[in-house]
């Protein structure tokens, strides 16, 4: 069976690393390795990271979004490699089901799962109000199988699963983003560039908080900042990335 290296980025945000640790350890079935990436955090993330013998990397700063994901890459061994959010919780068979779409053909080079909190078409209206109540409608969800597949031309990179030769054949996230918005935009884009399709895998759903850490850090600046890297990547590319949506 193939390796899947589950990478996640996180900033003071142990209270939301924790059960997001806890539900990829108790609902993961295939065989996978967490590479936890520590952009200075103050909140004991790096004490947690060793009492559970996690793989992890500790940043002296906060470096962002994108230079956490793409130190995390270059140390991952795995066949699969999946980018997450650290404020968000899987279910059972969650990357079971994300694996055998991203493997459904060919030339799928990325895929993602839908959730509570996103924006375009990965977002879904839930019912639950709890985490439990999370896990017993996830369980509904998974067991709809391929019927819940769907092409897109842009995915959230809140749970984000691409092929080894993916990022062998267009690199790393591009680090103009950071500390974050539109580098999974632009990730998407040069791998239709190259060819590959990407997929919704509407049988795979994801509890995520929203942007929690970010929001904390840079609730300031968000605006700013969306502004500044539709810019950068309008400019990249000469198209407006909201018609990708």
């Amino acid at each position: 069976m193939t390796l899947t290296s589950i990478i996640i980025p996180t900033f003071n945000g142990l209270r939301l690393l924790r059960p997001c640790i806890e539900s990829i350890r108790a609902y993961t079935g295939t065989p996978y390795e967490i590479i936890v990436v520590d952009n200075g955090s103050q909140d004991g993330t790096d004490e947690y990271c060793r009492d559970n013998k996690l793989a992890f990397i500790s940043l002296p700063e906060n470096r962002g979004f994108p230079v956490a994901c793409n130190l995390g890459l270059q140390l991952a061994s795995g066949d699969e490699l999946l980018l997450l959010n650290n404020d968000v919780v899987v279910s059972h068979n969650w990357l079971d089901n994300l694996k055998n779409a991203l493997y459904s053909a060919p030339d799928v080079g990325i895929v993602g799962p839908v959730t509570n909190y996103a924006s375009g078409r990965q977002r879904v209206e839930t019912a639950y109000t709890d985490i439990s109540g999370y896990h017993a409608e996830a369980m509904a969800v998974h067991a709809q199988g391929a019927a819940g597949w769907i092409e897109i031309r842009r995915l959230v990179g809140l749970c984000f699963l691409f092929k080894r030769e993916l990022m062998d054949a267009i690199g790393l996230l591009d680090e103009r983003y950071s500390p974050g918005h539109f580098e999974d935009d632009d990730y998407c884009y040069r791998a239709r560039m190259r060819g590959y399709r990407l997929l919704i895998a509407g049988n795979c759903l994801v509890h995520h908080e929203g942007s929690a850490s970010f929001k904390e850090v840079y609730s300031s600046e968000i605006q700013e900042l969306v502004l500044r890297n539709r810019k950068i990547f309008m400019d990249k590319w000469h198209v407006d990335p909201a018609q990708f949506i």
